[in-house]
Order: structure tokens, then C-alpha cells, then sequence
């Protein structure tokens, strides 16, 4: 009788030791597994014109947060629809006029964070006489002498193409410039039409002038065509807050500052 409850007790403490092995075999594979996976994903939607530069800053805010981004870039307009709408991310970067935003109640006001701004920059095909563009009117002259001019079509929501638009209207050469026209599918289709010699010269954001084959003539003057700024929130659904408020941190950041700067984009407002 003594000896069969030796042998119950030795089998129940052996059982209660495999428990807490396995506990804590458990928890230290859990904590591994939380090791390897980081604190989980932040998911942003931007601007095609801050694509570059995002691209760039995420790799770094990854090795420096353990944070993985998952980003979308669409047009200005489209992302401005989105975050008005209430579509699920944790941190959108929009354009002015963003007020609606705000009103949406769908960003953390108090979270708002100006990033940088980016000018509507001019490109030639590669090889190619660069024309003068240091006032408005030698901007007028270089639209009077062009045989086609290519930017991103505005009815996309593209924000390079709205501000083109505008400064077609301001410098008074909307009608006249029609038949030389060419609309394009984002900053992207632009510069391509200008490699291939279907565009003599084309127009977008600086940030989105990559394509092999052009030469960049430069920025617009201010007086013609207006900045556009960039601005980042931590949206009011965000599914990881804490990951939310460190990205927007870092996209403001003074290292952040310095990839805006090689994109050809001014940091801050």
C-alpha cells in the first residue's frame, strides 16, 4: 500500500515538473517568436509624391524601432478620399487643403506633424536643350515654344496635376496650351512620356523624376506654381498607436530631414 502511493507521488510530481518545463519552454518560444516578429506592423498610405522618400526612411525606422511598415501609395486625391472616409491605417500623410481631414475625426489632431514640401520640377529628354524657367514669364515662353508638354492627368487626383492645372490658369495659358497637352498616369507615365521623345517636356513632382532618359531642368519658381506639403497624423482607428505616434516621429525627425533633402524636397512645412 505504501509503496503504490510512493510510486502515485513520485508519478504526480513528475507530471507537475513537466508542466513547468513545458511552461516555460513555452513562454521562452513565445518570447522568441516575439523577438523575430518585432512589436508588430504599422501600416501607412501616402502620396505617390512622398513614395521616394518613405522608401527610403523605412528600412531605418524599422532597424531602430523593430516596427515592420507595410506602406500604400496612391494619388494626392485618392489618399486624401481615404483617410476622410475612414479606411483602416495607422498613419496617413495627406496634402493641403486637409481641414476636412480634421473634421473627419478619422486623424488625432494634436498628432499632426508637417513632414516636408515638394515643388512641381521640369524635365527634358535626355541630351536636350534645357529652356529657361526662373520667372513665371520665361515659364510662359517655354510653354509658347514647346511642341508637347506632358504632366500627371489632375482628374486622377494626381496633386502634381492639380497644381499644374492651377498654374496654367494663373499664368492665363489654359485654352492656348489644349491641343499640346498630354495627361498621364501619375508623375511616373510623365516622365516616361518625355524618355521616349513623346513629350518635349514634362512635369511632376521633383520626388518622382527617377526615369532613366531625362534630364531635370529644375524647379518651377514658387511664383508660378505653389509648393505642395506633406503632413503626417496618427490615425484615430489605429490598430497599433504606439507604433503610429514612433513612425510619425520619425518621419519628422532630423534624420528624416536629411532623405527629404536628397529627394529634392524641402523638410517642414
Amino acid at each position: 500500500m505504501r509503496k503504490a502511493m510512493r510510486v502515485a507521488a513520485i508519478g504526480a510530481i513528475t507530471a507537475m515538473a513537466a508542466v513547468i518545463l513545458g511552461l516555460t519552454y513555452g513562454g521562452g518560444a513565445q518570447s522568441e517568436a516575439r523577438a523575430q516578429t518585432g512589436k508588430g506592423e504599422v501600416t501607412l498610405i501616402a502620396p505617390g509624391g512622398a513614395r521616394a522618400a518613405v522608401e527610403a526612411l523605412i528600412p531605418g525606422f524599422e532597424k531602430k524601432t523593430g516596427y515592420k511598415v507595410k506602406a500604400t501609395f496612391g494619388s494626392g486625391g485618392g489618399t486624401h478620399k481615404q483617410v476622410v472616409n475612414g479606411d483602416a491605417f495607422d498613419v496617413p500623410i495627406v496634402q493641403p487643403p486637409y481641414q476636412d481631414v480634421i473634421d473627419s475625426g478619422n486623424v488625432v489632431k494634436s498628432s499632426e506633424k508637417p513632414l516636408a514640401s515638394v515643388a512641381v520640377g521640369v524635365a527634358v529628354k535626355q541630351g536636350a536643350p534645357k529652356p529657361d524657367i526662373s520667372s513665371p514669364e520665361a515659364v510662359k515662353k517655354m510653354f509658347a515654344a514647346a511642341k508637347s508638354i506632358s504632366y500627371p492627368d489632375p482628374k486622377g487626383g494626381a496633386a502634381a496635376g492639380v497644381t499644374v492645372d492651377e498654374m496654367f490658369k494663373k499664368l492665363g495659358v489654359t485654352e492656348q496650351l489644349q491641343p499640346k497637352l498630354k495627361l498621364a498616369q501619375g508623375g511616373a507615365g510623365a516622365m516616361k512620356m518625355v524618355a521616349s521623345g513623346e513629350a518635349e517636356i514634362g512635369m511632376t513632382f521633383l520626388s518622382e523624376m527617377e526615369e532613366p532618359g531625362i534630364d531635370l531642368v529644375g524647379p518651377l519658381p514658387k511664383s508660378a506654381a505653389t509648393p505642395t506639403s506633406l503632413v503626417a497624423f496618427v490615425s484615430a482607428h489605429a490598430k497599433n498607436p504606439d507604433g503610429a505616434k514612433a513612425l510619425v516621429g520619425y518621419l519628422s525627425s532630423p534624420e528624416a530631414a536629411t532623405v527629404y533633402k536628397a529627394q529634392h524636397m524641402m523638410p517642414g512645412k
